[in-house]
């Protein structure tokens, strides 16, 4: 495949995925993240091959991504974005972590995802987690994220939404974050959840 058409391709994911977060958030593809379950039992792996489940999520707030270490816009943007969020939470910075999980378990392997997450412009508090492609799917399935794998090889690309989730200390939905919001928006979003008692689709 020519250099021009996998950068075709990756145009054409990027844009898809935006558009895909955008539909969702506005209820074009269906009921919107808010007004379905969202979240449910899960079993990944993380970065030091320990398999974990869906308490990863208790005792403090998560924002809930899903995308891929070979990503070449979406996620490292979404990802250092939340990284300039930290500071803009003040304190409650120790509250929250990002929990980043992969699309592409066969390219991120648990060496791939904890080298991906170790970038020092990511936030602080990142959790990558990977597994089989039977349990990623399964997470996807359970948080009502979409996916595609698109091209042959080795250099394909993945089509994925782009919009996050947040998520309250018990593991549960508080609200979607959208990918076009500022740091600042979010960091506005997830203080007003957290100033919610019942912390679920609050912001």
């Amino acid at each position: 495949m020519s250099r021009r058409i996998l950068a075709l391709v990756a145009v054409l994911a990027i844009a898809l995925a935006i558009l895909t977060g955008l539909a969702v958030r506005r209820g074009v593809l269906g009921p919107a993240p808010q007004t379905v379950a969202v979240g449910g039992p899960f079993q990944l792996v993380d970065t030091s091959g320990r398999t974990v489940d869906q308490d990863v999520l208790k005792g403090k707030w998560s924002v809930v991504f899903f995308g891929f270490t070979h990503c070449p816009d979406i996620c490292p943007t979404t990802l250092f974005e939340m990284g300039q969020v930290e500071p803009l939470l003040g304190a409650d910075a120790a509250k929250v972590q990002t929990v980043f999980i992969t699309v592409d378990p066969a390219r991120d392997t648990v060496a791939q995802m904890k080298a991906y997450v170790a970038n020092p412009a990511f936030p602080k508090r990142l959790v990558g987690l990977t597994g089989s492609q039977a349990q990623v799917d399964a997470t996807a399935r359970a948080y009502r994220v979409y996916y595609q794998k698109v091209g042959d090889g080795d250099d394909y690309q993945v089509n994925h939404a782009a919009y996050s989730y947040l998520m309250n200390p018990r593991g549960r939905f508080a609200c979607v974050l959208p990918y076009e919001l500022t740091p600042e928006q979010t960091a506005a979003k997830i203080k007003a959840a957290m100033q919610d008692r019942n912390g679920a689709e609050s912001c």
